[in-house]
């Protein structure tokens, strides 16, 4: 467990022969939401233009706070430590009293230098998953894989970024045998600084699409960025590239490393391959996983064609890992995970496949891909616009259009972005009466409702900005998501 003095060494930028801290003080936990403090805690308050952490002082300290770092000085009643000039007035050794600010220059920059240091002590093998698509349901079932042999610490939720990779590393012990990191981006520069908190061993990387461009400012920027992260792997054998080998953004980095590189896709010159893909709507997927000269007909319980790239890129890392095929292949037919989408029974004996966590071009024509795997009854596909896609907004949504044509038996898009798909979709054939194209959420559940009938499968998508979350809230009839 980490100790409040071990943060202040590390934060100090003192040397090792001129620390001013004895003693240890085990924190509880590392927190920036002062509503998650937990008694004998550490609070870091954060600066932030819609919300600053240092408003928040007075209640981290009522819940129980044993600490706090801060990076503005603070009319507060609290001992502050300034840790910005203990170099200039050394003092001796003494132990730290609780409850203590620590002033730094910058808090942001303190929680990642002390989770850089914390993660120096332990010889846990590290995964980092990046990828423009699935990066976060790869790490779950790697996490779930893996969990079958080792102790595993994930990443949770959105901790995908400098600020989520440093608390969980900071929840890092002696008992933690793996530690699988999902690592997010949206400028160069983003991944590497991760690869420097948490460095990895294996770098697993999912798919290059333009997801975030308008941040991003172009493809070539993203592929950059994401391959930031095979370029942080030790050369082999150490470290393992395991890349998509359908995705030719994705092999391009192997020149951009001199670790081992893994492939898994649906080409047989894979290192991990399937073939013989079965859909089975919403009972999951059958298909053949090649490995060398080992064959084995595998079914998931995880939804969509797509979730195939997810069990090989699992596979592969596991075996890597020292696992064996056997027990990879029971572990994966047991995966307890299938993220982001959910199914509720819907209006009229309908059900409803809810996947609005957010929308990229890729993710909602796999989606739809799932949505063409269901034989039984009408499908209705709800899809919103897809944000921050830059010059390729026009060009993504009409990808999607296209998709939906071919799939869907009624169109219903939500917002002015979402039109481009409706249009697309009567360009390709699908009649206009099928298609509807409405500029709120709220009239969209109000047409589905209206429009559902029993034995209709209704994907929702789109992102979250628009609304489509609300969308299935009206329409499951047993109860509105749990945020």
């Amino acid at each position: 467990m980490v100790t409040l003095e071990f943060i202040a060494r590390a934060i100090s930028h003192l040397p090792v022969s001129n620390q001013p801290f004895v003693g240890e003080t085990p924190l509880t936990s590392v927190v920036i939401d002062s509503r998650k403090v937990e008694a004998g805690g550490l609070f870091v308050a954060l600066p932030g233009e819609n919300s600053d952490g240092h408003h928040y002082l007075a209640d981290a300290f009522q819940r129980g706070a044993a600490a706090a770092i801060i990076d503005q000085d603070m009319a507060f009643d609290c001992p502050t430590l300034d840790l910005r000039t203990l170099a200039e007035s050394p003092r001796s050794p003494v132990p730290l009293e609780t409850p203590v600010c620590l002033r730094v220059p910058s808090s942001v920059l303190a929680l990642q230098e002390a989770a850089r240091q914390w993660m120096r002590r332990f010889d846990a093998r590290t995964i980092g998953v990046t990828g423009s698509v699935g990066k976060s349901t790869s790490k779950e079932v790697i996490a779930d894989v893996l969990g079958r042999r080792y102790r595993v610490l994930k990443s949770e939720g959105s901790y995908n970024n400098e600020l989520g990779i440093p608390l969980t590393v900071l929840q890092m012990d002696e008992s933690i045998e793996r530690v699988v990191l999902e690592m997010s981006m949206y400028t160069i520069g983003e991944i590497a600084l991760l690869c420097s908190i948490a460095p990895p061993q294996v770098g697993v990387v999912t798919l290059i699409a333009p997801v975030h461009l308008e941040r991003a400012g172009s493809m070539e920027n993203i592929i950059q960025a994401k391959t930031e992260l095979v370029e942080a792997l030790p050369p082999a054998p150490e470290g393992v590239a395991i890349l998509n080998m359908d995705d030719e953004n994705v092999m391009g980095m192997a020149q951009h490393t001199d670790a081992r590189i893994i492939t898994y896709g649906l080409n047989p010159q894979a290192d991990f391959w399937a073939s013989d893909i079965e859909g089975l709507g919403l009972d999951g997927i059958r298909f053949w996983l090649h490995h060398r000269d080992k064959h084995h007909q595998i079914k998931l319980p995880m939804l969509g064609r797509h979730s195939v790239h997810t069990a090989l890129l699992a596979a592969a890392t596991a075996l890597e890992e020292g696992m064996r095929m056997g027990d990879v292949l029971r572990a994966l037919q047991h995966t307890r995970n299938q993220l982001r989408l959910l199914v509720v029974k819907g209006p009229n004996d309908s059900v409803v496949l809810d996947d609005t966590y957010n929308a990229s071009p890729s993710s909602t024509i796999a989606a739809l891909n799932l949505l063409n795997d269901l034989i039984d009854g009408r499908r209705i596909a709800v899809l919103g616009d897809m944000l921050e896609l830059g010059a390729y907004e026009h060009q993504g949504h009409q990808r999607v259009g296209v998709r939906a044509a071919a799939v869907a038996d009624v169109l219903i898009t939500v917002g002015e972005r979402g039109r481009m798909i409706a249009e697309e979709a009567i360009a390709c054939g699908m009649a206009k009466e099928s298609v509807h194209s409405l500029l709120d959420a709220e009239e969209a559940a109000a047409l589905v409702l209206k429009l559902a009938q029993p034995g209709d499968t209704i994907l929702v998508k789109g992102s979250r900005a628009v609304g489509m979350e609300h969308i299935v809230a009206a329409l499951n009839v047993e109860g509105s998501r749990g945020e």
